[in-house]
């Protein structure tokens, strides 16, 4: 079950969204609409014997023809957040232990953290689930029960065991921004491991995620000690990819300065990208604990505001 005293802990910070994003509450993210609770957002021609108190008379004076204005509905926040639970996800160790916590763990209790914010400031909150296709895509809500199920879904990615499930990253990607209609804010969790073969087509999908003016933050879920430094005894190992089941036997010391010569490339890559697409990145070591990475995160947005 999910820590609930854990979670509460974040319960007073707010996530102020850094740019204009659609919802459907009054709340306190900043917002393009001025005024009581529209905005002005187009012109239409004024169709006969309809009331006359919204024609745009100035343009008549220009035009001669008569416009009426179109509004929209003053709005908030909606939020789609975003869970990679392929294989490699549940790395280090399987199976879920509070006290050390894999990759999935740490997604899925700093997305319920989030999930607890997003509530308390009455914002809308969807979630979407994907390995080697989008498992889950659920609309965006603010209810009491949809906070329910939302929470169940968390719970089960930490109790089911790990399958041998390939990460398809760029292919769920494009799939889940084609769904995402309205400016949101959007936060993906995942270590970016993906099998297609060109990272261009990675990069392309994270940036297909910016369509419709979202703001987009990615958490880049990863055990640095691991991952990333490939800290291991200088002893025989046999590696298994959680993905695909392969074996491969060796000592570290064999790969290990190409390894993390690799690995910083391809984090350089990741954070340029971002940088170019104007997407948050939080790179994220799961060893250092969700309260410290999120406050962390929670700092440096207050100071972007």
């Amino acid at each position: 079950m999910i820590d609930q005293h854990q979670i509460s802990k974040f319960e007073n910070l707010e996530l102020l969204a850094q740019q204009v994003v659609e919802g459907f509450i009054t709340g306190l993210h900043k917002s393009p609409f001025h005024g009581f609770s529209v905005e002005f957002s187009e012109h239409r021609l004024y169709n006969k014997g309809e009331s006359t108190r919204h024609i745009d008379w100035k343009l008549f004076a220009r035009s001669e023809k008569l416009f009426v204005k179109r509004f929209e509905e003053e709005t908030n926040l909606r939020c789609r957040i975003i869970i990679d639970s392929s294989s490699s996800m549940y790395f280090p160790n399987p199976e879920f232990n509070l006290q050390k916590l894999n990759k999935i763990s740490f997604s899925v209790l700093s997305s319920a953290a989030l999930m607890t914010i997003f509530k308390k400031q009455r914002d809308a909150v969807g979630l979407s689930l994907f390995s080697d296709k989008v498992h889950l895509h659920t609309r965006e809500k603010t209810s009491k029960t949809h906070h329910r199920f939302l929470y169940h879904q968390l719970e089960q990615l930490l109790t089911k065991q790990a399958h041998l499930n390939s990460s398809r990253v760029t292919d769920a990607l494009h799939q889940i921004a084609d769904k995402i209609h309205q400016r949101s804010l959007v936060v993906l969790f995942s270590d970016m491991m993906d099998n297609s073969e060109k990272s261009d087509d990675l990069f392309s999908a994270l940036q297909h995620l910016k369509f419709n003016k979202h703001e987009v933050i990615l958490f880049h879920v990863i055990d640095h000690s691991k991952e990333l430094n490939f800290e291991y005894e200088n002893r025989p190992y046999k590696f298994v990819d959680m993905e695909t089941n392969e074996e491969v036997k060796l000592t570290p010391n064999q790969i290990k300065d190409r390894f993390r010569i690799e690995s910083e490339q391809f984090l350089n890559s990741l954070k340029l990208k971002c940088a170019q697409y104007k997407i948050d990145f939080v790179k994220v070591d799961i060893n250092e604990g969700i309260e410290n990475v999120l406050l962390n995160f929670f700092k440096k947005r207050s100071k972007l505001n």
